[in-house]
């Protein structure tokens, strides 16, 4: 019986990937803090998630050279962020406070996807040996 990493982890991975892409547009909002006339960017990671669920339905494993090859193409872009407080003169979107907050939120749920990829692993490992510790 073949063991497919894919169905495994295939929909964790992509969130940890969208997780990621989400960090750095949230450390790219920070980094432009101070820069007039900056707009705050943000990923949608539920719409993200959505796309990612669909792939994983509609994939096909092409495993006979006369099987259909199906590609589905990601179009996610990124959003902006609609400020929550007045515009102070400048025209720049980001709240400090509120991107460092996303930010720490995006992280530890990261890092939460990491030690759950980490225990199927783990019980992948475990399995393959046939259950010894």
């Amino acid at each position: 019986m073949a063991i497919s990493l894919d169905k495994l982890v295939g929909f964790h991975h992509k969130a940890l990937t969208i997780r990621d892409q989400r960090m750095e547009t949230i450390a790219g909002n920070l980094a432009n803090a101070n820069t007039p006339g900056y707009k705050a960017r943000d990923v949608d990671f539920k719409a993200a998630m959505q796309t990612a669920q669909l792939e994983q339905k509609s994939s096909l494993s092409r495993t006979h050279e006369k099987h259909f090859d199906v590609q589905i193409r990601n179009t996610q872009d990124l959003l902006y962020r609609v400020p929550m407080q007045p515009d102070t003169g400048d025209g720049n979107t980001v709240e400090v406070q509120k991107e460092r907050n996303e930010f720490l939120d995006t992280g530890m749920r990261y890092q939460a996807g990491l030690e759950f990829l980490k225990g199927k692993f783990k019980g992948m490992k475990n399995a393959l040996k046939g259950g010894q510790a």
